[in-house]
């Protein structure tokens, strides 16, 4: 199956180097180019896109912006952000905007490539050491455990509650998942098998209407429980 995709960048020579490596691949199209978020509502409606590699900085509407316009539509297509950072607020704006994952625009030809089929396919593109990361960025941003500056009791109370809809089971996986485990790990610390792993995150993601693991991770820290000992997560 041919993977369609959009390229959204301001340069034009990104795009066009873009463009020309992964119009090189049997199974991507290019279908579409647009070089500001403001485009990508018209380029998706119609090009009918499976991803969008989207830049984050751009001159009128960014694609932290467009990105979460986009995502908010009934069957809109994965989006993947291009960034310059590993860990940057703005990638973690994307994430939680419903952004399939990242790529760093020096990443190498073909990881992009590799990058773009995966989202295509339904798995995020963050491995769980770049999950840990995120982690690391958002707890240094949020202070010291138990702080709740600048990480909002609303934000933790509405986390809490979201997470209120899991069984206990569920609940466990979902902290491993924030802990950047892989499933692997998960199952080892939990006792069970790895399709049963993939099973429960499969049904975290339905029940509380996510996207991806990332988001899972990042809800799981807004609700308080990367603060708390392994003991009480049952992880």
């Amino acid at each position: 199956m041919t993977i369609r995709l959009i390229v959204v960048d301001d340069d034009p020579l990104v795009r066009a180097g873009l463009s020309l490596m992964l119009g090189g691949a049997e199974d991507l199209e290019i279908v579409g180019e647009g070089a500001d978020g403001a485009e990508v509502p018209g380029l998706v409606d119609r090009h009918a896109p499976d991803v969008v590699l989207m830049d984050i900085r751009m001159p009128k509407v960014d694609g932290l912006t467009a990105t979460e316009r986009l995502r908010a539509r009934p069957g809109a297509p994965e989006v993947v952000v291009l960034t310059t950072f590993h860990a940057d607020e703005q990638v973690l704006r994307a994430l939680r905007a419903g952004a399939a994952g990242f790529v760093l625009k020096d990443t190498p030809p073909a990881e992009i490539v590799a990058a773009v089929r995966r989202v295509a396919a339904g798995d995020p593109v963050l491995s769980p050491a770049v999950t840990r990361q995120l982690m690391t960025h958002v707890a240094e941003q949020a202070g010291p455990a138990g702080s709740t500056a600048p990480r909002q009791p609303s934000r933790r109370a509405a986390a809490g509650a979201r997470l209120a809809q899991l069984a206990e089971r569920e609940r466990e996986v979902a902290v491993a998942v924030g802990q950047g485990r892989t499933n692997a790990e998960i199952a080892a610390a939990l006792y069970m098998s790895v399709p049963t792993v993939k099973t429960h995150v499969s049904r975290i993601l339905a029940k509380l209407d996510l996207n991806n693991r990332v988001q899972i991770a990042l809800l799981v820290h807004d609700a308080g429980l990367l603060d708390l000992p392994d003991a009480e997560t049952g992880a």
